[in-house]
């Protein structure tokens, strides 16, 4: 079996430096540590466990940064590497009532905190994916700054190296040459004084790659960030913050390049609607509009948005059409509960989008329960408008079971236009990166497989496995609706949001399903774009049994080697 595709740059064997740790205790929430000589110490995590605010002191005793990390009192469900690089002293205060956990000398913690000078990132999860991108370890929810640049794909993504549940917001970054085979890199942004780094994107200018992120501190500002050397590494704008507002949820830029008004614009989420701005430089931002009141669903807080252009074709290839496309993801507010994807088609003239639909229309881009935070790549090629989201939902992201790790992202699509009646609609097909793994036919499914059916008005699919899980999937043909229960599929207890039924519009008649299974989730697609749904699944072993009634299937291997 091919191993994860992430890979460190460095060597991933573990050496231990064993040294009996003694925690100076200063009062019944608060302790202190003394370092010692290594590159990492290794931080024990209990997930249960309420928050332990650590400051990180050098040699002269100067805080030189602010970690959370849930510090193990009576178990240890895994642990997390901390880069010394100078540390000496590590200032720690606990919380939650401590009458109910006992005295803070007798935490496990103690005993189990271990220095070592790598940091072993061999995959020990059962269900981490095999060909959708996970981090090394770690929190991760959406994804970042994504850009195309000299033949390789850059993602970033919201990033907690001290945990696998949401907290201490940094931007991780994976480069790929496929869209498919991931490799991880340094990490690129940590916290600053002016809070944590949330979402935003990245442009290429020139020479240069510019960021632009959410500093989330007591209030939401923007900040840039400048990279020389293609992404890897950035120096962060002196001049920061360079947008602020008095609005609580203030976030998530989005920057592009508008030729016809020769200026960047970006786009930003503020509580339950867009805000649009426009700069000559980059530094210095104006105001233009604001778009989303009274439109589409507001049952939760706008994130993520992405703005961009796209061609509809008519019915003879030279009838071409442009329209703007504005992506809005939403928390909560989906189809089925928590966070989804929605988005808005209309024109843009460079200072205000308009939407070409009835206020009350609501569109969504994928109709499963794990599809959020879609945003696509600057400067994809082609011509191509290539997506990826985060595979999961807000109800229950920090409970899914795994623990070395949390959260994958969604195999890349390709976007478009189509119609139904008188709706223009955005189409998801996979990219064509997928179908150059496709591999050789099978007979029965794998845990990683991408299953070809070809369908009929009335179709039934069943993925199970010999424990009785399974997956079930209806196509009514006359009603136009797609659906998947998920209800059976293997573990569902951890949270009562989990087990569910999906349904979706198919805007016309399937022909084709494809299907992609990557161990903990099924990504099924209209095979001409018309219909997307996302969903995680646990089964306890994988599905290698397929029942189709009123289609056939074909199944194909994922060819994993590079």
């Amino acid at each position: 079996m091919k191993k994860l595709f992430l890979t460190l740059m460095a060597v991933m064997t573990l050496t231990l430096v064993y040294a009996q740790v003694t925690p100076m205790v200063l009062g019944e929430k608060h302790a202190m540590l003394r370092t010692q000589n290594a590159k990492y110490v290794l931080l024990p995590v209990q997930e249960t466990e309420e928050i332990a605010s650590i400051a990180v002191l050098d040699g002269r005793n100067e805080m030189v940064q602010r970690i959370n990390v849930k510090l193990a009192v009576d178990r240890v469900d895994y642990w997390v590497p901390y880069e010394l690089k100078g540390a000496r002293l590590l200032d720690i205060e606990f919380h939650g009532d401590r009458r109910q956990k006992g005295a803070v000398g007798g935490f496990v913690c103690w005993k189990e905190i271990k220095y070592s000078n790598t940091f072993d990132t061999t995959n020990r999860e059962h269900f981490r994916p095999l060909y959708h991108h996970t981090p090394l370890y770690g929190w991760m929810n959406d994804p970042n700054g994504m850009f195309y640049k000299d033949g390789v794909w850059h993602l970033y993504y919201q990033y907690n190296p001290y945990g696998s549940q949401w907290e201490n917001m940094h931007w991780g970054h994976s480069t790929s040459k496929d869209l498919v085979h991931w490799d991880a890199q340094p990490m690129t942004f940590e916290p600053d004084w002016l809070g944590s780094i949330f979402s935003g994107s990245c442009i290429t200018n020139g020479n240069e790659v510019v960021a632009f992120y959410t500093s989330a501190g007591h209030h939401q500002t923007q900040s840039m960030a400048i990279s020389k050397d293609n992404g890897r590494t950035f120096k962060k704008y002196e001049g920061n913050p360079v947008i602020t507002s008095d609005k609580p949820d203030f976030r998530d830029p989005n920057v592009f390049w508008y030729e016809p008004t020769k200026r960047w614009v970006m786009i930003l989420a503020v509580g339950q609607e867009m805000q649009i701005y426009s700069s000559a430089d980059l530094k210095a931002w104006k105001y233009e509009s604001s778009f989303g009141q009274e439109y589409g669903c507001h049952d939760g807080v706008w994130e993520c948005p992405d703005l961009f252009p796209l061609t509809l074709t008519g019915k003879h290839p030279n009838e071409q059409t442009t329209k703007w496309v504005l992506v809005c993801n939403i928390n909560p507010g989906g189809p089925f509960g928590g966070s989804a994807t929605q988005y808005f088609v209309g024109s843009f003239d460079g200072r205000k989008f308009t939407c070409e639909s009835m206020p009350k229309v609501t569109k969504w881009m994928d109709y499963g329960k794990d599809h959020y935070a879609t945003v696509s790549f600057y400067n994809a090629p082609d011509n191509r408008r290539v997506v990826l989201a985060w595979m999961s939902n807000w109800q229950y992201a920090n409970q899914v079971p795994t623990k070395q790790f949390r959260s994958a992202n969604s195999i890349a699509r390709d976007l478009g236009l189509f119609t139904c009646g008188e709706e223009t609609y955005v189409s998801v097909v996979p990219s064509k990166e997928m179908l150059a793994v496709r591999g050789a036919k099978v007979k029965n499914p794998t845990e990683a497989c991408e299953i070809i059916v070809d369908m009929k008005g009335q179709t039934e699919i069943v993925l199970s496995n010999a424990k009785g899980e399974q997956v079930t999937m209806t196509y009514d043909g006359q009603k136009q609706t797609f659906a998947m229960d998920r209800t059976k599929s293997g573990n569902v207890g951890f949270s009562e949001a989990f087990p569910c039924v999906t349904e979706a519009p198919t805007y016309g008649n399937i022909k084709q399903l494809r299907l992609f299974i990557d161990r903990c989730s099924i990504e099924a697609f209209d095979a001409e774009g018309k219909m997307a749904m996302t969903n995680l699944v646990f089964p306890s072993e994988p599905y290698n049994n397929i029942k189709v009634k009123g289609g056939k299937a074909t199944i194909y291997e994922i060819n994993l080697a590079k």
